[in-house]
């Protein structure tokens, strides 16, 4: 779990299966992530572009825009900064794997997932996303003294 200092980290949960999507981002909720869901891939990036996910978990087998598309297109959308993509998805294949591999996701979870694997993740990216703000000040810091 985060502790109160830290910052919630927003995530998307986007699923066309609805329990699947609000469980999930309950679960997140109780870790202490901040989570919204979204159903359909367009609802996810109208969703994305207010509500600025510091990640989002995609279902790949979704009717009108698949996850992968939907990867995509935010992180087009998203490009001014580093969005972590990770699958969630019922597909384990290989094919699956390279789909999603190719298409830049940073991890493929096959469901169900474990509930603490995913939160352990998503804390990493708290973390690393907290070393590099330090790294972006105390190059600040230098730049000023320079």
């Amino acid at each position: 779990m985060l502790d109160q200092t830290t910052p919630a980290l927003r995530v998307l949960c986007v699923d066309d299966n609805r329990d699947a999507a609000d469980t999930l981002a309950i679960l997140l909720e109780i870790a202490g992530f901040e989570a919204k869901v979204c159903y359909d891939g367009r609802a996810a990036l109208v969703m994305a572009d207010a509500f600025r996910p510091d990640a989002c978990l995609l279902d790949l087998n979704m009717p009108g825009m698949d996850g992968v598309e939907v990867g995509r297109r935010l992180r087009a959308m998203l490009s001014d900064r580093l969005l972590p993509l990770v699958a969630v998805t019922a597909q384990g294949d290989d094919d699956a794997r390279r789909r999603t591999s190719d298409a830049g996701f940073d991890l493929h979870l096959t469901k169900p997932v474990d509930p603490d694997r995913l939160a352990n993740v998503l804390t990493d990216i708290v973390i690393l996303r907290s070393l590099d703000g330090e790294r972006d000040d105390h190059a600040a810091a230098a730049h000023e003294t320079a």
